[in-house]
């Protein structure tokens, strides 16, 4: 039983971040030690609401209501318990996922809503220095084996629900380390590394092995080009894992930019914001320097997302002279507009950790030209402004460009061209309720079906894939899985 006066008693109070002028010298994660006293009165704000709309706003189906009166009790154990029953990684989704949980709750209608995904994050760390990340392994080996292909958040989810349920999983990877994006497009101060290697280590320990520097369908132009392969990766073809295992499982993201097709493209000093991030999580990793740097440059980034504002924390903390991100959209409203209504996600402003430590915004802008200086790298980038006053343009000086224009879809070639899969109108994998492709021994999950999107939906996904590929194998249904995202979808 919730505290239902709980709300009353105690306001939203999030943890502190680390002042600007120390952060943006280092790399360490922003936010400070979240106090184990507030912790119980942030948890304690958790009331008893009946239908706890939380549940539908997140796509794992986490166990809301019950972790956060658990940890009001100081039940802590028994709180990581009931949080890892739904989500294989709170660790990560307490750090990187921006709480849908929170825009249904129903304290929100006319409070603040709880704070959710702190209490989470918060269970997990606990948890973690308590010794509770032991591996799981399984009772009995099944006999039957799985390749999984992609070691971001869904082919990690997958690995590990299928390892736990017998199955010999071998996890590919073409990047030097395993963990997708988590480890080479999220910077070290939104999650540091050793948060990711050390679940990796759990799952290593469960049975679950990994190779990198493998490229399953062969090293292609679209991989060359992005950087997103260890320069020494081998190429394997998809016909032979089907060979040496059961099923494969592709989970290898929406990764093929989205381009900005303007006179001016082809100068140098204008790159894909994930070729940037990459290489400044190499360097974190390795202790050099980046082949890309900032430093002392004028930095423009087209694109006012997360993957945009990850480029600008990152250019500050590189030593940049100016850094400007650019949003062709109009500027959100600070607060829900009428047809935004709970418990929709609320379309509202955002700013990040990195827009507080500087650099400029502008929104309503449309890039119409990029322009070179003698030496054929950019010098400055040519607006068109789509606000009052309409059509007025203006230049910004930039000799540094990272475009952050969202991503559309699956890579063609490698696995995809191989083994001919099936692609839908959008471009992304064609998938049954059952997350089988048009191949019937390969599967396919995450970004590779949905598009770009959330972590939380990734790991979900992840999970469902592998109760049906768990299925597939035995017969029977073993594993529990999150409503399926087809379900959701019509629901």
């Amino acid at each position: 039983m919730a505290d239902p006066r709980g709300f009353l008693r105690y306001e939203r109070q999030g943890p502190g971040r680390r002042p600007v002028p120390l952060r943006v010298r280092d790399w360490a994660e922003v936010y400070e030690p979240f106090p184990r006293s507030r912790l119980k009165e942030q948890a304690a704000r958790c009331m008893d609401c009946g239908i706890p709309f939380c549940h539908s706003g997140c796509p794992l189906g986490n166990l809301i209501p019950e972790w956060n009166d658990l940890v009001r009790r100081g039940r802590m154990k028994e709180a990581a318990s009931r949080l890892e029953r739904t989500n294989n990684f709170p660790e990560l989704t307490g750090r990187l996922c921006p709480a849908p949980c929170e825009g249904a709750c129903v304290l929100g209608i006319s409070f603040e809503p709880v704070l959710i995904k702190q209490v989470e994050l918060e269970i997990a760390e606990q948890a973690a220095v308590a010794g509770s990340y032991r591996p799981v392994r399984p009772k009995r080996a099944s006999g039957r084996s799985v390749a999984v292909v992609g070691s971001g958040p869904a082919g990690l989810a997958a690995a590990q629900q299928l390892t736990r349920a017998g199955h010999r999983v071998v996890v590919f990877e073409r990047a030097e380390a395993p963990g997708g994006l988590l480890r080479y497009g999220i910077p070290e101060f939104k999650l540091e590394k050793w948060v990711l290697d050390r679940r990796l280590a759990q799952m290593t320990a469960e049975g679950t092995r990994f190779r990198t520097g493998v490229w399953v369908g062969g090293a292609g132009p679209e991989d060359s080009s992005s950087g997103a392969a260890a320069p020494d990766a081998v190429g394997l073809s998809a016909r032979r894992l089907l060979e040496e295992f059961d099923v494969v499982l592709a989970a290898t993201g929406s990764t093929r930019p989205r381009d900005l097709p303007v006179p001016g493209r082809h100068l140098g000093g204008v790159h894909f914001a994930m070729e940037y991030l990459k290489a400044s999580n190499l360097a974190c990793e390795t202790g050099g320097s980046p082949r890309l740097s900032a430093g002392g440059r004028d930095v423009v980034v087209i694109g006012g997302g997360d993957t945009g504002a990850d480029c600008l924390g990152t250019a500050h903390r590189q030593g940049a002279r100016s850094v400007r991100q650019l949003e062709i959209l109009p500027e959100p409203p600070s607060s829900r507009p009428p047809d935004n209504p709970w418990p929709t996600w609320p379309l509202v402003l955002r700013s990040t950790s990195a827009h507080e430590e500087g650099g400029e915004r502008r929104f309503a802008v449309e890039t119409t030209e990029l322009l070179g200086g003698e030496d054929t790298r950019v010098r400055a980038v040519r607006l068109r402004q789509l606000e009052e006053p309409a059509g007025g343009e203006l230049e910004l000086p930039a000799d540094l460009v990272l475009l952050a224009l969202g991503f559309l879809g699956p890579e063609r070639s490698g696995l995809v061209a191989e083994l001919g899969l099936e692609l839908t109108p959008a471009g992304t994998v064609a998938v049954d309720s059952a997350f089988s492709t048009s191949h019937p021994r390969v599967f396919c999950c995450g970004d590779m079906v949905r598009g770009q999107s959330l972590i939380v939906w990734a790991i979900a996904e992840g999970r469902a894939a592998a109760a049906f590929v768990d299925r597939h194998l035995t017969g029977r249904a073993r594993l529990a899985s999150p409503v399926s995202p087809f379900e959701r979808a019509l629901a």
